[in-house]
């Protein structure tokens, strides 16, 4: 050993016996702390493991099993006779670490900031008027939690086993059956593939049908996830612009008439609220068809139409195979159940089963099976319409609280389905003030309120603020009405 190692004071050590944690557990765990810190310098010689284990009052064999993992891990050196020792090296030496500046640390790729650039800020939501946010505590957990356990008490091979990559059968042939009579789509249990979410089935459609580069029509003002998702899947997203028939196929090809493929949400575009006419979903189709391109359905909540039945899909006029509908169970159910779903044309199905199963095989099974059952035992159904009634009234309360309050600063229409309502500044306020800036001053006073300019990128928009409201009851409403009158006044 070097002439240099020297004997270390004594150990500040302090195993504790009621943690639930194993005393050696403890013992490696401090001593490595110690190292890392640069509290034990290296080349310092440890007390021998009967003197220690003397100390500490545990047996020499605890003592012996903590060394034995540092020895293991190449935090500590020697041999019988000779002592034990730190580590002779630079791997822990606190100078080099204090030497080294933050400049010379490796920093993320370009597109590890481009992508970082465009996640949403994870800032707490206030209840009233929080977007995206559903009525959870009207969820029958009860119900749900019965089913869960019935499905796990006793589980059988087919939820314990490595699964598909299209999902749990079961789901896939109630999520079919339910698609035929509420969406009017057309596909086979077959055709529906399980996700975790509606990300990662634009995700997974990229991957599947495009290249690294291509170009994808996304809507203008439009919802930030999808060209997140587009993003991370290397494709180059442009923006087309949004009117009252929804995105124009016209305006894509003068932007670009190379593009690959098209994100819509035709039954209720996010934020505006807009229905795509018959006439543009005609249009987009034969667009598809003549340039070989695809269209990405997104149906994140037809589910919730308050006069009328709720819209057919996209998906249902499609002939040609060039239409992929992804929906989603998170805003009909509850946000962190996580799960989705993609119906894709029958010819793609074996390309898009390998492409997942490629990257990561399958979506978690915990839940799928028990949503089954939600699903054929008619729970879904009954919660949608309970749901549907109860966010009517929500919506009807809000308007009614807006034309008490806000009378003067927001503008308020109803809307025949979603979510969220748009409130739009008045032209006295927008002189004052853009809707950043009421957004900011709703968010002071206690009230959530996204600036409707942050969801667009070329477009000029009228300066508005989004409010969700299907969260929020009657009181809740009346309330947050008047502070946010408050602070914009």
């Amino acid at each position: 050993m070097p002439t240099h190692l020297r004997d270390t004071a004594p150990l500040p050590l302090a195993l504790e016996r009621s943690t639930g944690v194993s005393l050696s557990t403890q013992l490696y765990e401090q001593v490595r702390d110690l190292i890392l810190s640069g509290r034990l310098a290296q080349g310092v010689r440890l007390p021998a493991t009967r003197t220690l284990a003397g100390e500490l009052g545990v047996s020499r064999n605890t003592v012996v099993a903590a060394f034995d993992q540092l020895f293991a891990e190449g935090f500590l050196d020697g041999k019988v006779g000779s002592g034990t020792y730190v580590t002779t090296g630079a791997l822990f030496s606190p100078e080099r670490r204090e030497q080294q500046s933050l400049t010379d640390r490796p920093g993320p790729s370009a597109r590890g900031r481009s992508l970082a650039a465009l996640a949403p800020p994870r800032s707490r939501h206030h209840r009233a008027f929080a977007v995206g946010v559903s009525a959870v505590d009207q969820f029958p957990f009860a119900l749900w939690s019965r089913l869960l356990g019935q499905t796990w008490r006793a589980p059988g091979g087919d939820t314990m086993a490595l699964g598909v990559p299209g999902g749990y059968q079961p789901l896939r042939e109630a999520i079919a059956r339910y698609l035929a009579v509420a969406r009017a789509v057309v596909c086979t249990p077959e055709q529906v593939i399980i996700t975790s979410g509606v990300q990662q089935a634009i995700a997974l459609t990229c991957q599947a049908l495009l290249d690294p580069g291509d170009r994808a029509w996304v809507e203008d003002p439009g919802y930030p996830g999808v060209t997140g998702a587009l993003a991370g899947a290397g494709v180059s997203t442009v923006q087309v612009p949004v009117d009252d028939e929804g995105l124009c196929p016209v305006q894509g090809e003068a932007l670009a008439p190379d593009a690959r493929l098209a994100c819509i949400a035709p039954s209720h575009h996010y934020p505006l609220g807009t229905v795509m006419s018959l006439t543009r979903r005609h249009a987009l189709i034969d667009w598809a068809q003549r340039a070989d391109g695809w269209i990405l359905e997104d149906d994140y909540d037809s589910e919730f139409r308050y006069r009328g039945r709720p819209l057919a899909s996209l998906q249902g006029l499609d002939r040609s195979g060039r239409v992929i509908y992804a929906g989603s169970f998170s805003k009909v159910m509850f946000p962190s159940l996580r799960l989705g779903y993609l119906v894709v044309p029958d010819h793609l199905v074996e390309i898009f089963l390998r492409v997942r199963a490629a990257l990561d095989d399958h979506a978690s099974l915990a839940a799928q099976p028990a949503l089954a059952r939600f699903m054929d035992e008619g729970h879904f159904a009954s919660h949608i319409r309970r749901m549907r009634r109860l966010y009517g009234a929500r919506q009807e309360y809000l308007l009614a609280a807006a034309e008490r309050h806000l009378g003067g600063l927001l503008r308020l229409a109803p809307d025949d389905a979603g979510m969220h309502l748009l409130a739009m500044l008045e032209p006295a306020l927008a002189e004052r003030m853009g809707d950043a800036e009421a957004a900011r001053l709703a968010s002071k006073a206690g009230v959530s309120a996204v600036a409707l300019s942050t969801y667009t990128t070329n477009v000029v928009v009228k300066p508005g603020l989004v409010l969700g409201y299907a969260a929020v009851d009657e009181n809740e409403s009346e309330a947050a009405t008047q502070r946010l009158a408050q602070a914009l006044s």
